[in-house]
């Protein structure tokens, strides 16, 4: 069986390269086919990835953001007594978010980041202009999440953020624009009534780099463009009563998520004494309804492009079927001879069938080395690598399997039924 199999496979070579024109022709299809496939495979995946991948990077994904409630609340309670009912009111003022609630949060909420943000603008004095300028408070959880190196200098450490210490770490923006011809390490800004020492700069943006696949980079150029100073030191000298604007956390993942949010709201109720003082934006929440909206939207145009592969697929399936038949007209004094010396319907048929898929599968290998080929091509010129999908190259050599054996059947069947005798003078 072995040897027969050889014996086919070198006889279906002989005849590709005995008709080399015609057998590029009958490829040509299956492999734009194939080629498709992998191509469609790869740059939809690529890009899923490249979503999941920076919506991380961004700090997107299964978060919630805390924000203090505005204007007053009024909480009823209700009293049964032994003679009826009696209900008290109790009007609160709403207490805004402190460093004390960030804090506590930090050391009590299992989480992957977190970090809290005074985020105004102020008026940035210099000796050749004055200006309006980004000034945020943060820690340095706020970098790591949002993936923003340091160029030069380092980040605040423990003392500075334990004392309230005047120092800043500015933007790569804020740099160029003005220190463009001096080192700004050591240097001291006056933003406000206050003037802070700079202990480092943020490098150029790692996610948008030249020729790479951009990624919300208005938002992240306004980031690069502020002054960043410690949150005790925001929470002094810029708000009142250790204030702050909000509270980013992040959940270790989506399972997770959840709980971490109810873990939140029972500690902020507990250190509010039960104040609704707070309240969430649930950026985890809309991520996930964004991915499952893109999950959709790909699963469709999947379909769209794995439909309109199918046709170059079909195409080239007749184009291997024609070419299968004019083949058996061929050589049927070959046919007549195989079976004249031995070879019976069923090794014709094998013969027939193996040569059908060896084209189409000589095809499939020509499609996916092209498509391998063009994507390295791509990811070199856009920075950026796409992924050279399994699923991809597994569906390509399953549908050439499929064509090659549709494509050949009808005209194995044909050749397996064909008389011997009638074989050995059908061209005489």
């Amino acid at each position: 069986m072995i040897m027969y199999l050889v014996d086919s496979f070198r006889s279906s070579l002989l005849n590709i390269f005995t008709h080399k024109f015609r057998s590029v022709l009958t490829m040509l299809a299956i492999v734009i086919g194939i080629f498709a496939v992998v191509i469609m495979f790869s740059s939809v995946y690529g890009i899923k990835q490249l979503i999941k991948q920076n919506m991380e990077n961004l700090g997107w994904n299964n978060s919630i953001i805390v924000y203090p409630s505005d204007g007053h609340q009024t909480n009823v309670s209700r009293r049964v007594g032994a003679v009826g009912r009696r209900f008290m009111y109790m009007r609160r003022s709403v207490r805004p978010l402190s460093v004390n609630d960030y804090q506590i949060l930090r050391t009590n909420v299992e989480h992957k980041d977190i970090y809290p943000m005074i985020d105004t603008w102020s008026r940035i004095f210099l000796p050749y202009k004055q200006e309006n300028i980004r000034l945020r408070a943060t820690s340095n959880y706020y970098f790591l999440n949002k993936t923003y190196p340091l160029g030069q200098g380092r980040y605040f450490n423990y003392f500075e953020e334990k004392v309230a210490a005047k120092v800043a770490v500015i933007g790569h923006h804020v740099a160029q624009n003005y220190f463009p011809d001096t080192d700004p390490i050591g240097e001291t800004i006056t933003i406000g009534s206050n003037r802070y020492r700079i202990i480092g700069v943020l490098s150029a943006d790692v996610l948008n780099k030249v020729g790479g696949m951009n990624f919300n980079e208005w938002e992240r150029r306004q980031d690069l463009s502020a002054v960043y100073i410690p949150i005790s030191t925001g929470a002094r000298y810029l708000k009142q009563d250790n204030a702050i604007d909000y509270i980013y956390i992040q959940s270790l993942d989506e399972a997770s998520f959840s709980d971490m949010k109810n873990r939140t709201r029972q500690i902020l109720l507990t250190n509010h004494n039960m104040g609704h003082n707070f309240s969430f934006q649930d950026v985890g929440s809309m991520m996930v309804t964004v991915s499952q909206e893109l999950e959709n939207f790909i699963e469709k145009w999947n379909i769209t492009l794995t439909a309109i592969a199918s046709i170059s697929l079909i195409v080239g399936g007749l184009g291997l079927f024609s070419t299968m038949l004019i083949s058996i007209s061929e050589r049927m004094l070959e046919i007549g001879i195989r079976k004249s010396v031995g070879a019976t319907s069923r090794d014709i048929f094998l013969h027939f069938i193996l040569e059908s898929m060896i084209i189409s599968m000589i095809s499939a290998v020509a499609g996916i080395s092209f498509a391998i080929l063009i994507l390295k091509i791509v990811s070199m010129a856009i920075n950026f690598t796409f992924p050279i999908v399994t699923e991809g190259i597994i569906l390509g050599i399953g549908f050439a399997v499929l064509i090659g054996f549709l494509s050949g059947l009808y005209p194995a069947i044909k050749a397996s039924d064909t008389n011997p005798i009638q074989a050995i003078y059908y061209n005489e």
